[in-house]
């Protein structure tokens, strides 16, 4: 039996502690666990000397999560994404926009990937309760005006789901 949650690890190229405290400062319920560090008999040079961060462990809403600095043989890519369930455009808003800012990118249907490259999908909860809820016409009139959405107008897809005119 599990004592402790599972926590995703996000593996980086040198930028393990910057990218988690970026993280931290984004969401509430955020802190930095543990820092720890490289030693003289580190199994990954060159990439990384002595006293050089290794793993950051850190709370990012509420769980667990930790960033690797292993080396450059593993990029980010969109196979692994993070939902944020996010409760009005507002939200949204200032979560996207600092995701995306300094390096970030957009991309279709909710999702972007953040200046580390690691991809999230910023997601407001009344979007999953549609789709969970609504009759077949509605989810579809609604997916089709996500489909040609970057950045998510929750707006519009509650127009879409009651099949209102845009």
């Amino acid at each position: 039996m599990l004592t402790d949650p599972i926590t995703p690890c996000i593996w980086m190229n040198g930028t393990a502690e910057e990218a988690a405290r970026f993280y931290v400062s984004l969401f509430p319920d955020s802190r930095i666990d543990q820092i720890s560090r490289y030693t003289a008999d580190s199994p990954f040079p060159p990439y990384f000397k002595a006293g050089t961060v290794m793993l950051v462990t850190f709370t990012l809403a509420g769980r667990p999560f930790a960033t690797l600095n292993g080396g450059p043989q593993f990029p980010q890519s969109e196979a692994v994404s993070f939902v944020v369930p996010v409760v009005d455009q507002a939200e949204l808003d200032r979560v996207w926009d600092a995701l995306i800012a300094d390096g970030g990118a957009e991309s279709m249907c909710g999702w972007c990937k953040d200046r580390y490259g690691v991809s999230w999908q910023v997601v407001p909860h009344v979007l999953i309760a549609m789709q969970a809820e609504g009759r077949p016409e509605q989810v579809a009139r609604m997916n089709e005006a996500l489909m040609t959405m970057h950045k998510l107008d929750l707006a519009a897809l509650q127009a879409a789901f009651a099949g209102e005119a845009a």
